[in-house]
């Protein structure tokens, strides 16, 4: 049995369709919630689809890794990978100051919600 084009071209291009829902979703909570932990959940939501966008093209198939031996012929470039380590250091450390930040204005409002803070600053 033979599989339609179709289906068979969503099946070898299914990581990049997980790219968009994830992408699409976390830009979705990100315009869409008010609650700034809910906003901050999405960026990280966003920020790994990027990261899965990009380390995609970046894996050889049959490709292995950069160590010469006359075993190989085919290897992987190690570059997207070392890239997507650095960013993901660097998305841990943007959230963590995006909690503190929260947490510090958690203090000040007595709340998350934009709408509460935007109705006590109008307020005063």
């Amino acid at each position: 049995m033979q599989v339609p084009a179709a289906i068979q071209r969503i099946a070898e291009h299914y990581n990049y369709i997980v790219t968009i829902f994830l992408m699409v979703g976390g830009l979705y909570i990100v315009i869409a919630r008010g609650n700034m932990i809910k906003k901050l959940i999405g960026l990280a939501l966003f920020q790994t689809s990027v990261y899965l966008l990009y380390l995609s093209p970046g894996k050889i198939i049959g490709g292995t890794a950069p160590i010469l031996d006359p075993a190989f012929k085919v290897y992987s470039n190690p570059l997207p990978h070392v890239l997507i380590l650095t960013a993901i250091v660097v998305g841990v450390a943007t959230l963590a100051l995006g909690l503190a930040l929260v947490a510090r204005i958690q203090e000040a409002y007595g709340t998350v919600e934009e709408d509460e803070i935007f109705e006590q600053e109008g307020n005063q």
